[in-house]
């Protein structure tokens, strides 16, 4: 091969080796806003901001809807990123978790840091400008208890979970209050159900690296005789109470017997799931009961909109 054509391969390999490792970084950034988590928060949020609005397709505010989950989704990033940022110290300890951008150093912190408070700040912006002072409100607290309260509690007490379930929840009511700007019963009920669906969600998570938590030094299951028991509780009385809660409709003036029927049959199903779980306390109970969690939470909301 002539000299020329040698350097001319050389050439073109670094330059492809610069844009493997350029689209390595972007996707490095983008996987520390947790777009999974994101997808289940614009789901809520869409299916609150819905359930607020007129029902006809005629009239119903597309962009205004658009402006919500672009600027609550922003939020949630920044929020990610952030506690990404606050754990990787943590994060390095921990199996699941080591390969993360920032515990594996392939993001620089200070450079995490400044990402997250960027998006997190931007996002808050964006919903007071085009969602309205509440639901900026709701989402800048939202942000504040999910990285001053919950994110350390994780390492101090198992009640950690209660705490976070409550941001966990306030995206209904970023959705709600956008479309309405004030939030009232019917609000509460979707936060409600994203509440108590929270805690066997995170029941199933915590079990199955639950070793991996406490390598890490993070107490979200007791470590004494009692974790059976808090595991047991946390499992099955809140998808006891989602069973009454899910029937309450959000839209219909009077009880609609299909959707009644339907969300019925959800929660027994979700019920289910959590107490072959609650009995065995295995690993593929566990990863079933994070499976049905994700499963419901859409497909109850997706009943709402088009039944409730």
């Amino acid at each position: 091969m002539a000299p020329d054509s040698v350097a001319a391969t050389s050439d073109v390999s670094v330059l492809l080796g610069h844009r493997v490792a350029g689209f390595g970084i972007i996707a490095d950034y983008w996987a520390i806003t947790k777009p999974d988590v994101n997808f289940l928060i614009a789901i809520t949020t869409a299916a609150a901001f819905s359930l607020a609005s007129p029902p006809a397709l005629a009239q119903f505010p597309w962009l205004p809807l658009l402006h919500t989950l672009i600027g609550t989704v922003l939020v949630a990033s920044g929020a990610a990123a952030l506690n990404e940022w606050m754990e990787y110290p943590f994060d390095a300890r921990m199996r699941r978790t080591a390969r993360r951008a920032i515990a594996a150093g392939r993001i620089d912190p200070h450079r995490a840091l400044i990402f997250g408070l960027v998006l997190a700040l931007a996002g808050t912006a964006y919903l007071l400008l085009a969602a309205g002072i509440m639901a900026s409100l709701l989402a800048f607290g939202t942000l504040v208890a999910y990285l001053v309260f919950y994110t350390p509690l994780k390492r101090l007490t198992p009640l950690c979970t209660l705490v976070g379930a409550v941001p966990g929840a306030a995206p209904p009511l970023i959705g709600w209050a956008a479309a309405r700007g004030h939030l009232d019963g019917q609000a509460w009920v979707l936060f409600s159900i994203v509440f108590l669906w929270q805690l066997p969600h995170f029941m199933s998570i915590a079990w199955m690296y639950r070793d991996d938590y406490e390598r890490a030094g993070y107490v979200v299951l007791p470590t004494s005789r009692t974790r059976a028991r808090f595991v047991i509780l946390q499992t099955l009385l809140p998808l006891v109470a989602l069973l009454p809660v899910s029937l309450l409709q959000v839209r219909a003036v009077e009880p609609r017997a299909f959707y009644s029927g339907c969300a019925l049959i959800l929660g027994c199903g979700f019920l289910y799931v959590g107490l072959r779980f609650a009995c065995v306390r295995s690993g593929i109970a566990a990863r079933r009961l994070l499976m049905a969690s994700i499963i419901y939470l859409p497909a109850l909301f997706a009943l709402m909109i088009c039944f409730g």
